[in-house]
């Protein structure tokens, strides 16, 4: 039996996420390349049965086509006596992702042309890509781009962009049944905190914990995945689609889920799955507030698992959603944003949707009529407030444990946290007064 891990896993493991991404931070990602691989790497001496997939550019993924692969070592803009203005060894936002290799001295009015910034966040650093057009371009502060003075710049980017390979890890640890949880994050993206590192350093945490467990004490086969975001999870499923229908049962993108603003949902396309069921639950019953919001509002890999004809059980439970926080896609997604607080709160609501889903069994009474619950010691044998709200409790997990309500309905049913509900089943399955139905 699984121990819900929302009660056995340690605050401490908020700090050591938080230090798992401030290690992560400075690396430059993006869908293909050495960041990419070095990253994987570091996760890989965090869960060494992680494997490390390649797939080769050119290969076909259903409407897709794997790219080539950008590997960038220098990129700067210097002003006519020489002085670099612009590194992207200060910071790798500077760079549009999968710029091509550049050595050209223009004039402010052409470089204009290649430059990117945020009029309404004059401070902020915006993250900019190209991933399918092959173009050149830097980002900076407004604040900085207003200050450029007329004159020669001397612009230098040493990048190539050449047949390669996509990669991505891939984890999976087997329970007592082929039916799978997903947990799938992503590793494309270069120094940002919540919108990036967030969700691999949790779904780290939760591979730990898991892969700690014996393989008997886990009911469910895990398949945990670092891709690179959109076109990862297409060349994933363009692998395993037909495997997936057969074995996945719930199935999460996690994401954003670093900060201390909010809690979020999304749903799956149909919004009724197994995942949505449990997702909801855990956020009404262990959450004062959250905000929920609709497969209209999808922008992650939740667009690829539900895609048509794809249309697998997969939500999102998230912090502050993408696109809604001021920072997001910008030098302000730094780490300052994200908190082990926030990190660990975010973990603990992943683990007792895990811990549901694990005991999400139909039981029913094995007695007739209503058992006698003090001969067998669970009835007190002092009456108080409290005691008399524990034995109703008992009691109406009882009333309702008639071999056709799952854990998830019953708690519904009865006004109760699934996990509480567990915790009233223990004693009666001990005392043989409930059985699972098979």
């Amino acid at each position: 039996m699984l121990d819900p891990l929302y009660k056995i896993i340690s605050p401490k493991l908020g700090a050591q996420m938080y230090k798992w991404a401030c290690d992560l931070y400075p690396i430059c990602r993006s869908l293909s390349g050495k960041g990419v691989r070095e990253t994987l790497h570091y996760f890989q001496d965090l869960l060494p049965t992680l494997t490390i997939h390649a797939i080769p550019s050119g290969t076909k993924a259903f409407d897709w086509e794997v790219p080539n692969e950008w590997n960038i070592r220098e990129a700067w803009i210097a002003d006519e006596y020489g002085n670099r203005i612009v590194d992207f060894s200060n910071n790798n936002l500077h760079i549009v992702g999968y710029s091509i290799p550049t050595d050209k001295v223009m004039e402010l009015e052409e470089l204009q042309e290649h430059l990117y910034s945020l009029p309404d966040q004059p401070d902020f650093i915006p993250y900019v890509t190209s991933y399918y057009v092959n173009r050149w371009g830097f980002c900076l502060a407004h604040t900085q781009r207003q200050k450029l003075k007329q004159g020669k710049y001397h612009v230098y980017i040493d990048s190539t962009l050449v047949p390669g390979h996509i990669n991505y890890g891939e984890l999976i640890l087997p329970g007592e049944t082929t039916d799978e949880i997903l947990i799938s994050t992503y590793i494309c993206h270069p120094s940002m905190a919540n919108n990036e590192l967030s969700g691999p350093v949790v779904a780290c945490a939760i591979a730990q914990w898991l892969s700690n467990l014996p393989s008997r004490k886990r009911r469910y086969t895990y398949r945990i995945l670092f891709l690179v975001e959109t076109i990862g999870s297409i060349i994933y499923l363009s692998h395993h689609l037909e495997y997936l229908r057969k074995h996945l049962k719930a199935g999460f993108v996690l994401t954003c889920v670093g900060d201390e603003r909010d809690i979020s949902y999304l749903p799956s396309r149909t919004g009724n799955t197994l995942a949505d069921l449990v997702a909801l639950h855990v956020l009404e019953s262990y959450t004062e507030r959250f905000t929920s919001y609709t497969f209209l509002d999808r922008g992650s890999d939740e667009r690829q698992y539900c895609s048509p004809n794809v249309d697998l059980p997969v939500v999102s439970i998230m912090r502050s959603k993408y696109g809604t926080y001021p920072e997001y896609h910008t030098s302000g997604d730094n780490l300052s944003l994200i908190t082990p607080s926030g990190l660990y709160g975010a973990l603990r609501l992943y683990a007792a949707a895990i811990s549901i889903l694990e005991r999400n069994d139909v039981y029913r009474v094995t007695v007739m009529g209503e058992p006698q619950l003090g001969k067998r010691g669970l009835y007190p044998t002092i009456s108080t407030k409290e005691s008399g709200a524990k034995v109703r409790d008992l009691m109406n997990v009882i009333a309702y444990c008639d071999g056709k309500a799952d854990v998830l309905q019953l708690a519904k049913r009865i006004n109760l946290p699934a996990l509480r509900v567990l915790e009233l089943m223990e004693p009666l399955i001990s005392a043989g007064l409930l059985e699972k139905v098979e």
